[in-house]
């Protein structure tokens, strides 16, 4: 028998796609149902236009069988079958594909669309097969052929017997390296796992014998194994069905079937999109955080399909960072693939899609923050901080996208609001949105600098993430109110007369302030008297972009040692501890020296910020109680 060899273009790319191009060995099982289905498809299609063919669809099917004994997996169709050319011109040119040629002669018809459109799916078996044998009988054809390779030398065809219309493709499964383990491709329950990962909604049937336990006659308590022929792929994929047929547990179950989580979904989306590109979705917004979502081993994306076909476990590329929580699937028969089929171009079809998914998501999470605050709070309590991330993020690109969905605790409602919420109460003479950073809503409703703020009536929101202010800040505003921090230098309200430092007093205590800056050089930009505060004696305000709390955020990061922000001590004059500084400005250097440090050591406190020197601090404390 003459071995013909491939074309020496093919030779190179079988020799490549054996190697390198697919990244996971089981994908071969997915390429051959692939194109088993494809050979159905293509009666189907005939069928259309011939009033001789009749298909009925429970003719057809795909088996899988598996021979330990002799190392072999034979995937067999009732497909449409091959010719003797058809074997020559599909599988003798690597990267020729009959689909993708029937595809396009047949395109005008209607009908299942054909899946495999690149020819180098077949190749794939060799990855784990030293030979291949296909015995394959055409539609109208009273001849079947054998075509017959071991990889790059090359393939034979001779005529052979088989009783059907259809193909079987014969893997004779390598033996086992130290590397891989090839055995696996032979036994039951791996191939029913790649066969549900992979193909579980292929439209037609995919039958195995399937081992199973009875108890044996005539033996008490013993039990038998026996085979028995079922089909192990559900063929009909939820998101294919009208949204009416399906109840809230379906989802659920389709939920937890697909291993999305360990908790139910808080609610979900199902997208039918037949416009500039069709496509099916499935989208779950998670009531829990993932153990690792919040790490750099956490892999954001959906389930991609292709007509029924998974392509990808996590495709990142059809959700935005800010989203990436959202777990489910897309499916589209619009996708280009590539040559193998694992990595999708980047094409109009995939940005429409995500451009989609994208405001399908917000419309949900807008709906539920309507409709079910609970559930929303619930949300956001575990991904709230992701959202905040996406406003900070790249430049602040995505705020307006997400301002909406934002929360924070307020201080008159005790609870998280919108900043729409915040907006539409503000008094008519307040000028901004006020907020007020910290580790707890306990600590912060202690800050001094809340006072003023508090006592005009004004709300403040508590932002205790570490990343809630540099979100503030790179939002800006929301509906043309700026946001102002408690903490900032001009806090655009005025001071009672009786609490304002006058012009005279901040001229008398010009000196003093000047003395204590000196007290305190290199430590804080200037000491002043506090239009903020009423009852405290001190506090730690900040001048510039960098604030406190951005501060103690960035300190801990690597290489955060030098950050600082531009602090002020501001001190209230009309506080009794204020009289004891003038006295010892007057009287004893020594002592305003004292009492500036622990003053600033206080207001360090109180912020929250390590002191630089403890042991000082507490003699300093010990020298005024003698």
């Amino acid at each position: 028998m003459l071995k013909k060899e491939f074309k020496a273009e093919s030779k190179r790319l079988l020799e490549m796609m054996i190697n390198s191009i697919y990244t996971q060995k089981e994908i071969f099982l997915r390429e051959l149902i692939s194109n088993a289905s494809d050979a159905i498809d293509k009666i189907y299609y005939k069928a259309l236009t011939d009033d001789q063919l009749v298909f009925n669809k429970d003719d057809y099917y795909i088996r899988i069988t598996a021979d330990k004994d002799n190392r072999t997996l034979t995937i067999a169709d009732t497909g449409i079958g091959m010719s003797q050319e058809d074997l020559e011109n599909n599988l003798g040119i690597i990267a020729k594909s009959g689909s993708l040629a029937f595809k396009s002669e047949n395109e005008a018809k209607d009908g299942h669309n054909i899946i495999g459109q690149f020819g180098v799916g077949f190749y794939s078996a060799f990855m784990v097969a030293d030979q291949v044998t296909v015995i394959s009988k055409a539609l109208g054809s009273d001849q079947a052929y054998r075509w017959e390779s071991e990889g790059t030398d090359g393939y034979t065809i001779e005529p052979c017997e088989k009783d059907s219309i259809g193909t079987e493709i014969t893997l004779k499964i390598k033996e086992n390296t130290e590397d891989d383990q090839y055995d696996e491709y032979l036994e039951e329950y791996r191939l029913k796992s790649i066969i549900k990962k992979y193909s579980d909604f292929i439209r037609y049937p995919i039958k195995m014998d399937i081992t199973g336990h009875r108890p044996k006659e005539g033996g008490e308590g013993e039990f038998e194994e026996y085979k028995e022929e079922q089909t192990v792929n559900s063929m009909v994929p939820i998101w294919r069905k009208n949204k009416s047929e399906l109840t809230q547990e379906d989802y659920e179950n389709f939920y937890a079937e697909k291993r999305y989580g360990f908790d139910k979904p808080l609610s979900h989306v199902h997208v039918k999109a037949d416009g500039a590109v069709v496509y099916n979705a499935i989208l779950f917004i998670p009531e829990n955080t993932p153990f690792d979502y919040y790490t750099k081993e956490y892999e954001k994306g959906l389930e991609l399909y292709s007509n029924g076909v998974l392509i990808m476990d996590k495709c990142g590329d059809l959700l935005p960072d800010y989203f990436s929580f959202v777990k489910g699937m897309v499916d589209s028969e619009d996708l280009s693939l590539n040559i193998s089929r694992e990595m999708l171009q980047h094409d109009r079809q995939l940005t429409l899609i995500a451009k989609n998914i994208k405001s399908k998501i917000k419309s949900q999470l807008q709906s539920l923050l309507k409709d079910d605050r609970e559930k929303y709070e619930t949300f956001f309590q575990a991904f709230g901080r992701q959202l905040k991330f996406g406003v900070y993020n790249d430049y602040g690109a995505n705020k307006d996208t997400l301002s909406d969905l934002l929360m924070f605790t307020s201080s008159k409602e005790k609870k998280l609001v919108t900043l729409d919420e915040y907006v539409s109460r503000m008094p008519e003479d307040q000028k901004y949105i006020y907020y007020a950073s910290g580790t707890s809503v306990e600590r912060i409703e202690k800050l001094p600098q809340t006072e003023i703020v508090a006592d005009k009536g004004y709300e403040i929101l508590y932002l205790t993430d570490d990343i809630d202010e540099f979100a503030i800040k790179m939002l800006m505003n929301y509906k043309e109110k700026e946001f102002k921090s408690v903490s900032s230098g001009d806090l655009g309200i005025e001071a009672d007369a009786e609490d304002a430092p006058s012009e005279a007093e901040a001229a008398e205590n010009k000196e003093l302030f000047e003395a204590m800056s000196t007290v305190l050089a290199g430590k804080v930009k200037s000491v002043k008297a506090s239009k903020r505060l009423k009852s405290h004696p001190v506090c730690l305000t900040a001048e510039g972009d960098l604030s406190i709390e951005m501060e103690k955020v960035l300190k801990a990061m690597p290489n955060g040692e030098g950050i600082q922000a531009d602090k002020v001590l501001e001190i209230n004059v009309h506080h009794e501890v204020f009289q004891s500084l003038k006295s010892a400005f007057e009287k004893d250097q020594e002592k305003l020296g004292l009492f500036t440090n622990l003053l600033y050591n206080q207001a360090l406190l109180i912020e929250g910020l390590p002191i630089q020197d403890p042991v000082d601090f507490t003699n300093d404390i010990c020298k005024i109680m003698v």
